[in-house]
């Protein structure tokens, strides 16, 4: 079945071509087509579209095909396009005409704008709790490991003291920032399309603040033309969205990875988080880290190939839209699949507490050293000068017991301040 057939079918080639994997996809929003359907239903009835005794029909229906995807019994078959074509199936088959009449007013263009919508809501209140676990986990982290030192690198060459307090909540912060834009995606998704049809609005009486209501929109998308350019549009600030949050998951990755590797021994984790390798005995490899930090970067090369497929698109629909699902939904599966798999984790990592007791950590120290001597009345540059020739003459002895007071250093984690933060965005 298909919602545009006209008593003629096409090539089989060119069905299996265009429909691609939407019907894969869709029992992903099938959900959403629903929940836009039954507010669709209520607002056809409530301008004398519908009879009273047919929307409450159709609701009843709606019901029990939400009920199937909710089960995961409901399934498109190949003889149907998609999940729109096998709903409106199932209506008509129940109801007969009233089944039929479901489609009055809309379009199919309008039905995928308003189940993305809906579904990107969903996805990314998710994200953003995910990513709040994740955020709180960390804190926990720095605070129980706030007094461990490590080494802070720069240029990957031994630079200044950090330590697990900093690197747990660098990464915590970080996530704030992440989810700034996840907001603003929301933002945009939160707006109701439902109403524009094929792109161009209907000369029925549709009623759309009633769906937008129904629905739980915060307002809708008015122009009706905008509501159709909307699409990709919303894909891709939800992709930016991700994209920030990858980084941030991607880069501790690596550092993970780092700090796992016997050359540093900063980390380790329990032999069931870790993989062996088929020759070498004495392998611990991180697989998992490995395999967030290359899904994290692939999710960041998202906003990119949405751009390629919409960028200089004109207004209207176009099928290139079609494929901005195939994209975006398997991304934020592989995002909410990071953030669950590292919180798992990091709930089982250990330090090392000892780590800077090694005589090769010593210059950590040379500045904190440096900056005694100006405290002291020692002008920067001659005390700068004096370090540089014990550090070459290998008479430097380094002072290891300075405290670092100001906000956000060593000795001042201002933990309470970036959870609050959190709260407050």
């Amino acid at each position: 079945m298909k919602l545009w057939d006209k008593g003629f079918s096409t090539d089989q080639k060119i069905d299996h071509f265009t429909v691609g994997n939407d019907r894969e996809l869709d029992l992903l929003l099938a959900k959403y087509d629903v929940i836009a359907s039954k507010a669709h239903a209520k607002m056809l009835g409530s301008i004398g579209i519908l009879q009273g005794e047919e929307t409450e029909d159709l609701l009843r229906e709606l019901d029990a095909i939400a009920d199937t995807i909710a089960k995961g019994t409901f399934v498109i078959e190949d003889s149907f396009e998609d999940m729109h074509s096998k709903i409106e199936y199932l209506l008509t088959e129940k109801l007969g005409d009233t089944g039929k009449k479901i489609h009055t007013a809309r379009s199919r263009n309008d039905q995928v704008l308003v189940a993305m919508h809906l579904y990107l809501k969903d996805e990314l209140t998710e994200i953003k709790e995910q990513t709040k676990a994740l955020f709180e986990l960390l804190l926990d982290l720095a605070e129980t490991h706030k007094a461990v030192l490590l080494p802070g690198y720069t240029h990957l060459q031994i630079a200044m003291p950090s330590s697990f307090g900093l690197w747990f909540s660098a990464y915590a912060e970080s996530l704030i920032d992440d989810l700034y834009f996840v907001e603003a995606a929301y933002k945009v998704a939160d707006q109701n399309p439902l109403g524009s049809a094929a792109g161009y609005g209907s000369s029925f009486p549709i009623d759309r603040t009633l769906t937008t209501r129904e629905m739980g929109f915060e307002t809708m998308k008015y122009n009706v033309v905008a509501a159709q350019m909307g699409r990709g549009k919303v894909e891709k600030a939800t992709a930016f969205g991700l994209a920030n949050i990858a980084a941030t998951l991607s880069k501790m990755a690596m550092d993970i990875c780092l700090y796992m590797s016997q050359n540093f021994d900063f980390i380790s984790f329990p032999d069931e988080l870790t993989t062996g390798s088929s020759i070498m005995p004495h392998k611990k490899n991180p697989d998992v880290f490995e395999l967030v930090r290359g899904k994290c970067n692939k999710l960041q090369s998202i906003p990119n190939q949405l751009t390629l497929v919409i960028n200089n698109l004109p207004s209207g629909y176009h099928r290139d839209l079609q494929l901005v699902k195939e994209i975006i939904v398997p991304a934020i599966q592989d995002m909410k699949a990071c953030l669950e798999i590292l919180t798992f984790s990091l709930k089982e990592i250990r330090v090392n507490d000892t780590i800077l007791d090694h005589s090769k950590y010593d210059y950590l120290f040379s500045v904190d050293t440096l900056n005694e001597l100006v405290q002291n009345g020692m002008p920067f540059r001659d005390a700068y000068k004096k370090m540089g020739q014990e550090i070459q003459a290998g008479t430097f002895v380094p002072k290891r017991d300075t405290v670092h007071t100001h906000e956000g250093s060593l000795g001042n984690l201002c933990l309470d301040e970036i959870r609050n933060k959190m709260k407050e965005g």
